[in-house]
């Protein structure tokens, strides 16, 4: 995934920062927009964990990893296993079912599939 460097949302210049920037004693490294704080996690190595999102993005990504990690375990799935699931569900390729990668139609999605499953499906 590319370092952003420009904000999606305002245009804005993206910096690498940590999450003290929005709270105190937030220590986790991120990519931020200096103008309207939108911002994405990112790895010790520096790379993105997924696609700036601002506030409402980053809640419904958080929504969707709630649900879809309650999905996966009640399931008795491993998290790869899940994944899997998800790609073929989603139609995308195993590299890009990422929720931090998601847009909020997406989440949507996910959040639907989730809840219309019958229980302990098969993985993929």
């Amino acid at each position: 995934m590319e370092i952003p460097s420009i904000c999606r949302y305002c245009g804005g210049k993206i910096i690498k920062s940590t999450t003290r920037a929005l709270y105190p004693k937030g220590r986790e490294p991120i990519y931020l927009c200096v103008n309207c704080n939108a911002y994405v996690g990112c790895y010790p190595d520096g790379r993105p964990m997924g696609k700036v999102a601002n506030t409402v993005l980053r809640l419904k990504r958080q929504e969707t990893h709630r649900i879809f990690d309650q999905f996966w375990k009640k399931q008795g799935w491993s998290r790869s296993a899940a994944y899997r699931w998800l790609a073929r569900s989603l139609n995308i390729p195993e590299q890009d079912a990422h929720i931090g990668l998601m847009e909020m139609d997406e989440c949507e999605r996910v959040i639907r599939l989730c809840l219309i499953q019958p229980k302990k499906r098969k993985a993929a």
